[in-house]
C-alpha cells in the first residue's frame, strides 16, 4: 500500500535528483526499496544504484522486487546509515534519502558522511515529515490520545525534523549547498475498512501508549480516532498522510 501510495514522491525526487542514464546513485536506508527501484530504472543499464539499509527483512522484501523486475543494475546491501559502515568504496553522482534522516541517531553524522561520498556539485534529495499540525497520520492518532487519558504523549520522531529550516541547516552544517524545497502532500494509508484503519494508526501512528490502554480507554481512542478522521474520508474510504517536506542540497565544488 505504501509503496502504491508514495509512488509519486519517489518519482519526485528522482526527477529533483535530475537522474540520467550511467549516473551512480546510492539511496540512504532504502527500507524495501524505495525509491532505489525507479532510480535504477532512470539511471539504465549503464548506471548503477547501490540502496542500504540495516534491517535485514526489509532488504529481502526489496530483493524479491527487485528480482521481479529484472533489475541487474541495483544492488541492496546491509549497511549502517550513521557510519556507513559496509558501503563500497567510491563516490556517487546523487543520494537519496526518503523519510530516513529522522530516526537517525546522528542525523548530521550521516549526513557529513554522505558529504564525504558525493562527486563534486552532486545532488542530495532528502524528504521528511513537516510539522506535526500537517501530518495527519501522526497528528489524528496524538489528538485522540490526548482526549481520553492524561498526560502529554510524547512526540513521533518521524516529526523530528519538522522545525521549518532544522534539515537545511544540518545539510549546510554537512558542507553541502541548499538550492531547493518544497512541500508534497503523499497518502500513506488508504482503506475503506474503519477496522483497519484502527490497527494501522495503533501500530504506526506514532503512540505507542494507544497500545497499553485498558479495554475501555482503547474502545474510547479508536472512537475519538474515527471521529478525527471523518473529515478525511472520501466516498467510502479513508486516506492518511501529511506533507512532506523536500530538500535539494549539492555537495560544494573545489
Amino acid at each position: 500500500m505504501e509503496s502504491r501510495l508514495a509512488a509519486p514522491l519517489s518519482a519526485r525526487m528522482v526527477a529533483l535528483a535530475e537522474l540520467r542514464p550511467g549516473m551512480r546513485v546510492l539511496d540512504v536506508a532504502t527500507g524495501r526499496g524505495e525509491p532505489a527501484i525507479p532510480a535504477a530504472r532512470a539511471v539504465g543499464p549503464t548506471g548503477r544504484v547501490v540502496g542500504f539499509d540495516r534491517s535485514a527483512e526489509s532488504l529481502d522484501i526489496a530483493r524479491r522486487k527487485v528480482a521481479s523486475e529484472g533489475l541487474a543494475n541495483l544492488a541492496l546491501i546491509e549497511a549502517d546509515a550513521v557510519t556507513l559502515a559496509g558501503l563500497p568504496d567510491g563516490r556517487f553522482d546523487a543520494v537519496l534519502a526518503r523519510w530516513c534522516l529522522m530516526y537517525l541517531d546522528d542525523p548530521r553524522a550521516a549526513l557529513r558522511g554522505l558529504a564525504a561520498r558525493m562527486e563534486p556539485g552532486a545532488p542530495v534529495v532528502a524528504a521528511v515529515w513537516a510539522e506535526l499540525d500537517r501530518v495527519a497520520y501522526l497528528a489524528l492518532p496524538r489528538r485522540a490520545l490526548e482526549a481520553v487519558r492524561t498526560g502529554t504523549p510524547a512526540l513521533p520522531s518521524a516529526t523530528s525534523y519538522g522545525v521549518p529550516g532544522r534539515l537545511e541547516a544540518d545539510l549546510e552544517e554537512a558542507g553541502l549547498a541548499v538550492s531547493h524545497a518544497e512541500d508534497m502532500e503523499v497518502p500513506v494509508f488508504e482503506s475503506d475498512d474503519p477496522a483497519l484503519l484502527v490497527e494501522w494508526a495503533r501500530l504506526f501512528g506514532g503512540v505507542p501508549e494507544a497500545r497499553e490502554l485498558p479495554p475501555g480507554g482503547a474502545k474510547r481512542w479508536e472512537a475519538e480516532l474515527l471521529a478525527l478522521a471523518e473529515p478525511l474520508r472520501v466516498g467510502s474510504a479513508w486516506r492518511l498522510g501529511g506533507t512532506t517536506r523536500l530538500v535539494v542540497a549539492h555537495a560544494k565544488r573545489a
